[in-house]
């Protein structure tokens, strides 16, 4: 819950127009506190003890949990809101795969190679999934261990699954400086688990045998400074995981309830039903409202359709979907190949540079910024215009890449025509395109010969 800056003033020094903080009056700073633009540190007149208050109160209503090392890193929790369209979600879950000591090589290998390897360019982005989960099932310490070394050689993030303690922190030991999550703390062993994880400190799962037992764990944790931690509450019944996500989530961000405020760890891996099933849970709980979830196996068939609705949720609802501006190489393209220009709408550069592969006619499309907008949306806002194109065009490097002089603009946008023609000093033929998307298959190939002469 958003903290009153009048909160915050009452536990300020009042001093008036001391101004040390860089703020005219007390009042004017715990405003600035209360929204994020200051920090206690400012305050030269503040106990320690009022100190630690004020962090406590202002800190975020869920933790930050980070995983992993490098580019490779993983970030969940630090959410603000229940639902998207409150504000925006800030960290999309981390999508696990589970391997059991107990498989063979050749599948502990290939489980490797998939979430290495299993990518999908999508829109200008790469989706991928994110972390392996060793999981100690075969009762052989020495078995676990050479799996967790194994995994830890693929530089990946790791989630560290065993209900034996001995075998968890000797797991923890060897791989410590990759930052893994260590799973489950549980009520049985939390009091002997304390002091272990405290010795090297990692992220720690904690499973509950339900939502209230969660509460008195995550406090004992607290109370022992462990705060980097994700949250289970034990339900591995699929309504039931779906009704406790939703409570955690509701209580840590509208009731500001400081012992549910962590990401959750959801396990359909070990709920029944299937590779199919286990994929549509997996779904659900990308929506409400797990920070990991750890699954038993994928192929870039139910891979691909998690990535894509993960990244349709966790993406900013106050502003469009964008590519970068430059100019792109569709099919590899070659100095006489058709040079096209678009907007920086990701769904315009989707289904233009699809409509040009479809062609197979390799080109270059130059993709101007118009703030995410589509184009004809994006020309009426005044953001792709004749000479905002001519001036992104000369500084793109296209000219370098291409003999002709040619470039075909939209039909829906053919009265910059003049203009961008004046923009780059005539020395560009601007041709007028297809008005959609739908027509370049057959506009493409006529134009690429008029390209070759």
């Amino acid at each position: 819950m958003p903290v009153a800056g009048s909160e915050v003033a009452k536990m300020l020094p009042g001093r008036k127009q001391c101004k040390e903080c860089g703020f005219p009056t007390c009042f004017a700073f715990a405003m600035k506190l209360a929204s994020g633009g200051a920090t206690v540190d400012k305050c030269p007149y503040l106990s320690d003890e009022v100190k630690a208050k004020l962090t406590d109160l202002l800190a975020p209503p869920m933790k930050l949990v980070t995983l992993g090392q490098g580019e490779r890193k993983l970030e969940v929790g630090d959410e603000e809101v229940v639902y998207r369209h409150e504000k925006t979600y800030h960290h999309e879950p981390g999508i696990a795969l589970l391997i059991s000591d107990k498989e063979s090589d050749e599948k502990v290998e290939e489980k490797i190679r998939k979430v290495k390897e299993l990518e999908f360019p999508w829109v200008g982005l790469t989706l991928k999934a994110d972390l392996l989960a060793p999981y100690f099932e075969s009762g052989d310490k020495g078995k676990f261990l050479a799996l967790v070394k194994k995994v830890y050689a693929s530089e990946l993030g790791m989630i560290l699954i065993s209900e034996d303690m001995d075998a968890l922190f000797s797991a923890r030991d060897v791989s410590a400086d990759r930052n893994p999550l260590i799973y489950p703390v549980t009520s049985e062993n939390i009091d002997k688990a304390i002091p272990k994880i405290k010795e090297k400190p990692t992220p720690v799962g904690v499973r509950g045998k339900s939502v209230e037992e969660l509460v008195s764990l995550t406090m004992k944790l607290k109370d022992a400074g462990i705060e980097e931690v994700a949250i289970d509450p034990g339900s591995r019944n699929p309504m039931e995981a779906i009704r406790d996500q939703t409570f955690i989530r509701k209580a840590a961000i509208k009731r500001g309830f400081r012992p549910l405020g962590y990401p959750t760890i959801a396990l359909p891996c070990f709920m029944d039903g299937g590779k199919l099933k286990e994929a549509l849970i997996a779904s659900a709980f990308i929506e409400k409202f797990a920070g990991i979830i750890v699954l038993s196996d994928f192929d870039q068939y139910s891979l691909l359709p998690l990535l894509i609705n993960r990244l349709n949720i966790y993406t900013d609802p106050r502003f469009p979907m964008a590519v970068e501006e430059k100019y792109y190489e569709v099919l590899e393209p070659n100095e006489y190949s058709p040079v096209l220009v678009t907007s920086n709408w990701s769904l315009t550069y989707f289904v233009v540079s699809s409509a040009v592969e479809a062609a197979k006619v390799p080109s270059f499309l130059c993709v101007k910024d118009a703030e995410g907008l589509g184009v004809l949306t994006g020309w009426a806002a005044g953001k792709f215009t004749g000479e905002g194109i001519g001036a992104f065009i000369k500084k793109s490097g296209i000219a370098d890449r291409v003999k002709h002089r040619k470039i075909v603009i939209p039909g829906k946008v053919s009265r910059i025509k003049g203009e961008l023609e004046d923009a780059l000093d005539l020395k560009w033929e601007v041709v007028v395109g297809p008005r959609e998307a739908t027509e370049i298959g057959k506009f493409l190939p006529g134009f690429a010969k008029t390209v070759k002469g």
